[in-house]
């Protein structure tokens, strides 16, 4: 089987895995109505089966290395494949809401080994010369992922149960497991390193508190002096991992990698995307309904516009970056992403949805076009022994900056509903949410002027004079 050919297939391996990763994360935001009704809780409350599911990804997203590393990636990819199965059957036969945290927990425990660890294969796997087009057919079905959630969870719980959310994971789960079984590698360090022990409960510990106070803050949740409290340990967690990290040869986390210049710069210059991108299934799909006043159904519809734009977009992804470069394209595209938010808040009730479809299919080709970049130039120039550490690394990173989105924009919603005197938000709210997130994320583009006109060209293939 040629290389190229072999790549492509371990590519959509790993794609599968990340979609399940990436829809179970979102899948949940439109049922936890009916999660509260059928387990007789209060709204509010049901929230914890999504806060329980991100923190524990938080804690074990940092050790995803080390364990493949240890384990065997083959060996690491389908034990977490089957914890993850297992723990969707056990939430949708969950009867009360603490068995429900307890099994989204171990699923977010699954899916810090899958794709961080299934990204690592990856890059061990093919040439520098293939990445981005491998990364691109990698990022294809998973684009749909965090898009796709909110509208498949609303028609599946609306025709069927909010059960089947977590039942749909075991038919592709079982396929993940059978071509992970059959076409990844097993990959595995020949003398594995000392496991970070003090490290692990320090980052790991510092990121669950950051990413619960974040998901506190989100939905607003009381009381607040206990979403400060739990901000503020995270914070000092953290801290003390710092202080650790600078005496420990192998540190779980490793921010010694931030030394290389196109790791560090795909790394901040991606954060600020990554807001984005964070915030937009909790922005776009609440302004249509309680905004615009549309149904669930049909914000879907329009929201589903985005992924659309971003499966076509990838289509062409090589040949930009081997015309134009990282540099020229990535700060473009850091341009073009805060165009697409002020379009998005630009729009009033009444105006024709064809108009913002057109919009949202733009903003989903950017997206994918920055993190192709993001996902292929921050491997570009990292040595072979170090890709466990980076895969690790920009993992959390990434998982971090995502929550981060949902709390921006949230915050921001809330704000705009106070200083206004909103009794409820209204589309004006929304509007000012994309607004400070589409402000924040031109933060990428002088991050990747700084890169070199030719940085990443033995990855694009882009020749410079």
């Amino acid at each position: 089987m040629p290389a190229l050919r072999r790549s492509q297939i371990i590519a959509l391996t790993i794609s599968s895995l990340l979609f399940m990763e990436q829809l179970d994360g979102t899948i949940l935001a439109t049922a936890l109505p009916a999660i509260a009704s059928s387990l007789h809780v209060d709204p509010v409350a049901a929230s914890v089966a999504l806060t329980s599911y991100i923190v524990g990804l938080a804690i074990f997203i940092p050790a995803s290395g080390a364990v493949a590393d240890r384990f065997g990636s083959r060996t690491t990819l389908m034990t977490a494949i089957t914890l993850f199965i297992v723990c969707s059957i056990l939430c949708g036969q969950a009867g009360s809401l603490p068995v429900l945290a307890f099994g989204r927990m171990l699923q977010g425990v699954g899916g810090a080994l899958m794709v961080p660890v299934g990204r690592l294969v990856l890059l061990r796997s093919v040439a520098k010369s293939e990445l981005l087009k491998t990364m691109t057919w990698m990022m294809m079905p998973a684009t749909l992922g965090p898009m796709l959630g909110p509208v498949l969870g609303g028609f599946i719980t609306t025709l069927l149960s909010w059960r089947w959310n977590f039942y749909i994971n075991v038919p592709v789960g079982l396929l993940g497991l059978y071509l992970t079984w059959k076409h990844v590698p097993q990959l595995q360090e020949k003398q594995s390193r000392p496991f970070d022990w003090p490290g692990m409960g320090l980052a790991g510990g510092g990121l669950a508190l950051l990413s619960f106070s974040a998901e506190m803050i989100s939905h607003n949740a009381r009381p607040y002096w206990l979403s400060a409290v739990l901000l503020i340990a995270g914070a000092c967690l953290f801290l003390g991992y710092f202080r650790h990290m600078k005496r420990c040869p192998n540190p779980v986390l490793d921010f010694r990698l931030m030394e290389i210049p196109t790791f560090r710069l795909s790394v901040l210059s991606g954060a600020a995307s990554r807001l984005a991108a964070g915030s937009f299934p909790f922005l776009m799909p609440a302004m249509l309904q309680i905004g615009f006043g549309l149904s669930p159904a049909q914000s879907g519809m329009v929201v589903f516009a985005a992924p659309i734009g971003a499966l076509c977009s990838r289509l062409y992804v090589p040949r930009l970056f081997r015309r134009f470069g990282f540099r020229t394209v990535m700060m473009t595209m850091g341009w073009g992403g805060a165009l697409a938010f002020g379009a998005i808040a630009s729009f009033q009730p009444g105006w024709p949805l064809w108009t913002l479809t057109l919009v949202l299919l733009a903003s989903g080709a950017v997206q994918a076009i920055q993190f192709s970049a993001y996902n292929s130039i921050a491997y570009a120039d990292l040595p072979e022994e170090r890709m466990s550490n980076a895969t690790s690394f920009y993992s959390t990173f990434q998982q971090m900056m995502l929550s981060a989105g949902i709390c921006v924009a949230a915050l921001a919603v809330t704000v705009s509903r106070a200083v206004q005197d909103h009794p409820q938000a209204v589309a004006a709210d929304f509007r000012v949410g994309f607004l400070v997130v589409g402000a924040l994320t031109c933060i990428a583009v002088p991050v990747a002027a700084r890169l070199r006109p030719d940085a990443g060209a033995n990855v694009s293939g882009h020749a410079t004079k």
